[in-house]
């Protein structure tokens, strides 16, 4: 493809971007097809010769577009919302055109210079302690990861990367029993095996019990085992609890644990000041991560991962052979040796895009919009007789469930909610995910995705009822 095909030819995927974005509300949230639909309509050998633009974008719109779940839909609200945002976009298609591998300061300068300066407007936004150093992770999980082999390391004297583990190495994680999953992977994946991890009861917040990990790590140390790191999370997956960071750091600091903070959705929200209690006591953390691409306008991928101690980190990961080597090696960053990938992409640029773009007040009333509609539908569920509000409005995260008078038993009416929940999806209005609260069936509902009004939010109530009641019994 020469230059000017590739200009006419990026011209019309723009076009059709735009259209993309502008009609993305006829599209059925989830994909309506069953499992195998797509690879049957595929060739099941590569082409022979090769094809055209226009001959792949049409199979794009016959064959891939009708089983893609459409996460900038304003009526997605499961999970956690990944924003997209046009000024985002635009920095990634920049990005792919120039294509540079960013893992030394040498293989681009600006891409190194600009991450630096951008992670440092980012600990601003937040108000995080000046000490905070920031690097740019592809997810959370990967930066959790980092941060437990940060850790291990730190707590030998480095000498677990030079000889592997000992027989004497039982060391421990602690995080709370609403943890994230990648907790336990990132446990898994750096050789401490699962059964080393702690799962710390809440309380009725659904909130870290500072007074059980106490006791955990005692336990542990009483049976020779060492602590090594406590997982502390801010805005739960499931119920958006929020651990006390200040007793959790004073607990850590006591017992020379590594303390790690996962607010990789609800960390967005520190951009307004007003929900920077969520972090009191975070000057005691040695590592907090924040994923922009969930909840902050930046396209996936994009995490932003700060550590009080840069040294131990780059010590952890850094190997450097001779072709690595560079003759500004003493005076630059080579963010290579920041996180486990030698190759990284130019992240900072989709960043940089967009707080400029929106600026401060832009990002805060994106923030204060999401949770104003969630808590108006917390006020709309709690006056409804027939369902239950089961967790608060939380940020832009609430949890519920449909509780007719005629249902008492309680395995009816989790079925009955996994039909409420199957029926909605399935319908393609809206997309909801489900989680257990104590046991008990719940319907998620996240607010966040950038084109979400309050209209949306009302249809999707209106569905939510009117299906409910109509169910089969």
């Amino acid at each position: 493809m020469d230059t000017e095909d590739f200009r006419a030819h990026a011209h019309r995927l723009v076009d059709w971007m735009a259209d993309y974005l502008a009609e993305i509300e006829a599209r059925p949230v989830r994909a309506q097809v069953a499992p195998g639909e797509i690879a049957a309509r595929l060739p099941s050998a590569p082409p022979e010769a090769g094809e055209s633009i226009g001959a792949i974008m049409d199979d794009v719109s016959r064959i891939i577009m009708p089983g893609i779940t459409h996460w900038q839909h304003p009526s997605f609200f499961a999970y956690f919302p990944a924003n997209a945002s046009p000024p985002s976009v635009l920095a990634e298609m920049l990005t792919a055109t120039m294509a540079p591998i960013c893992m030394l300061w040498q293989t681009s300068p600006a891409a190194t210079e600009l991450e630096t300066q951008v992670m440092g407007w980012l600990r601003q936004l937040f108000g995080l302690p000046e000490d905070f150093v920031g690097v740019i992770q592809d997810t959370a999980s990967t930066a959790t990861l980092c941060a437990l082999l940060t850790a291990r390391e730190a707590a030998s004297k480095f000498a677990i990367n030079r000889r592997g583990f000992a027989a004497e190495d039982r060391l421990t994680v602690y995080c709370s029993s609403e943890a994230h999953s990648s907790v336990e992977k990132g446990v898994k994946i750096a050789g401490l095996g699962s059964a080393s991890l702690r799962h710390i009861p809440v309380d009725a917040a659904f909130a870290m019990r500072a007074d059980a990990l106490d006791s955990a790590i005692r336990e542990d140390q009483a049976a020779g085992r060492r602590p090594l790191c406590v997982v502390a999370t801010l805005g739960t997956t499931s119920t958006s609890g929020f651990d006390p960071l200040e007793p959790i750091g004073a607990i850590c600091r006591r017992h020379g644990i590594w303390l790690h903070v996962d607010a990789a959705w609800a960390g967005s929200a520190l951009v307004a000041p007003e929900y920077r209690w969520m972090i009191a006591g975070v000057e005691q953390a040695n590592s907090f991560v924040v994923n922009p691409h969930k909840w902050l306008l930046t396209n996936f991928d994009c995490t932003a991962h700060f550590v009080r101690d840069p040294d131990a980190l780059v010590r952890t990961f850094e190997i450097l052979p001779e072709y690595l080597k560079t003759k500004e090696r003493d005076r630059v960053v080579d963010y290579r040796d920041w996180g486990i990938p030698l190759g990284r992409r130019f992240r900072a640029l989709k960043l940089w895009f967009v707080i400029r773009y929106y600026g401060i007040e832009g990002l805060q009333a994106h923030i204060r919009d999401h949770v104003a509609l969630a808590s108006e539908l917390g006020e709309r569920i709690v006056a409804t007789d027939d369902f239950e509000l089961m967790v608060p409005p939380r940020l832009a995260l609430l949890c519920f469930r449909y509780r007719p008078a005629d249902i008492e038993d309680a395995g009816a009416l989790d079925e009955v909610n996994q039909r409420l929940i199957e029926t909605l999806n399935d319908s393609g209005a809206l997309y909801l995910t489900q989680t257990r609260i104590g046991g008990t069936f719940a319907i998620r509902f996240a607010i966040g995705a950038q084109r979400t009004e309050a209209r949306h939010v009302e249809e999707a109530w209106r569905r939510i009822e009117e299906t409910a009641r109509t169910l089969p019994r």
